[in-house]
Parts: structure tokens; sequence; C-alpha cells
């Protein structure tokens, strides 16, 4: 899932244990895993062995949580929506490019 533009800018180069995603949600290091083991999160690139995190791993973090608060879903609900908020996104920047407005 990517980040907004300005999101991603101000999080370029950041590295984040799973404790810093965990404490940023106000959830525990296990849901942190969890979201790992649903393939909702993924490690930095080179940080396979270890747990840690690019910058765009706290805005995905961040909005699954608000699914599960906001609308109750499941880790693989959340996933789902992700996928067709992410398919939603880059439709919506084909638009722009193309000169016309998404319908909001």
């Amino acid at each position: 899932m990517q980040a907004p533009l300005v999101e991603c800018l101000a999080m370029d180069g950041v590295e984040l244990q799973a404790a810093d995603i965990a404490r940023a949600c106000g959830e525990s290091e296990a849901w942190v895993l969890e979201l790992v083991q649903a393939s909702i999160l993924e490690t930095a690139e080179g940080a396979a062995a270890r747990l840690v995190f690019d910058g765009q791993a706290l805005f995905v973090a961040r909005r699954v949580r608000r699914l599960q608060r906001d609308l109750g879903v499941n880790l693989e609900g959340a996933a789902l929506a992700l996928q067709l908020l992410e398919r939603i996104e880059r439709l919506e920047a084909q638009l722009r490019r193309a000169g016309l407005d998404a319908p909001r």
C-alpha cells in the first residue's frame, strides 16, 4: 500500500522497530507481528532477519488500526481493504494524469 507522497517524503529513510510501530498505533508488538504474518507489513529492504521497517510501514499499520477500530474488520479484511484502497488510489492518479477529475 502506497502512502500519500507527503507522508512518504516525511518518513523517507526512517527505520522503525516493531516496538515503534506498536507504540505509534497503541498496540502491542504481538499485533505488529500479526501484521507481518498476514503479509500486511514487510520488513525494510535488507532487514529480513530482524524486524526493522521503513517509514511506510507505519502508515500501513495506522491504516489497519483505523480499519479495525472504525469498521471492526479482521486482519484478512484489512488486507483486502488495503489492496482495494491502493487500486483506487492508482486509478485516481491515472485519471488525474489524463486530465480527468476522479469522482469523490
